[in-house]
């Protein structure tokens, strides 16, 4: 049977059922409710980027979905499962790279990757690191210690490690904070490629110019929930385009950001 004879072969609810679906979230630390009814889905495929500024609750929200954290309310599943109820099972298909990229210095790029392998019981765990590194543009740097790797550089082999097993979920927590703008270039080609390989991303960002250049859709979290949520060609048609110099030009995101964040206020 082909793929595609397989995904028709599939009930009609099935396909269409999201990657991710997050409905009334909420979640509070002490006095302080940071999700307040948060609820957004994520398709299968492509890549989804949940935009808020700092302290907005983007990680809070990574965490639960990952299942690092409890819910106070709501529900969440990912790939059809309830991440409070079998959150063994939701980690046998998702991988999570935070913030900072969690690479052991003492070892090469390669030993990192096989390192991972091996902890997870993976035959041919060599094979597969010389296979990241390809992919990743690592090659020539494999043999090196990651403490000679630009920022850039070791988050992409952070990125490689978290693809070890096949996830086909990937949450990526601000993925290219603290880099310049070199390493944020090579990021967003790491991304990207994983999107070209078939899986599902989603990643959390401050910055808008990222989420314009990698996402097929765009939520923005603000005060504890998603005030907009769609592509970004949707959420140009929330402003109306501006005339200058009698040539029509098109809001940006940070136009439509800064304007909905300040109605939202």
């Amino acid at each position: 049977m082909t793929g595609e004879d397989a995904e028709a072969a599939l009930p009609a609810d099935e396909l269409q059922e999201p990657a991710i679906r997050v409905r009334g979230l909420e979640k509070s630390y002490k006095d302080l409710q940071v999700l307040r009814g948060v609820e957004f889905d994520v398709a299968r495929g492509g890549i989804f980027a949940l935009l808020g500024s700092n302290g907005a609750g983007k990680t809070t929200v990574i965490k639960i979905l990952a299942t690092l954290l409890r819910a106070d309310a709501g529900s969440v599943t990912v790939s059809g499962v309830d991440v409070a109820c079998e959150p063994a099972q939701v980690r046998e298909s998702i991988s999570l790279t935070g913030q900072f990229a969690a690479v052991d210095e003492i070892l090469t790029g390669r030993e990192n990757l096989v390192m991972v392998a091996r902890l997870r019981h993976l035959p041919g765990a060599g094979a597969i690191a010389d296979d990241l590194l390809e992919r990743f543009a690592l090659t020539e740097a494999g043999a090196r210690r990651t403490s000679t790797y630009s920022g850039g550089m070791r988050r992409r082999l952070d990125i490689a490690m978290s693809l070890i097993g096949n996830p086909s979920i990937i949450f990526l927590d601000e993925p290219t904070a603290g880099l310049d703008p070199e390493g944020r270039l090579e990021v967003w080609r790491a991304v990207k490629e994983l999107a070209v390989q078939g899986a599902t991303v989603l990643l959390t960002t401050q910055y808008l110019e990222e989420a314009e250049h990698l996402a097929d859709r765009i939520a923005i979290l603000h005060d504890g929930r998603i005030i907009v949520n769609g592509s970004l060609a949707e959420l140009r048609q929330l402003l109306p385009a501006a005339t200058v110099e009698y040539v029509e030009k098109q809001p940006s995101l940070e136009d439509v950001f800064l304007s909905i964040v300040g109605r939202a206020k």
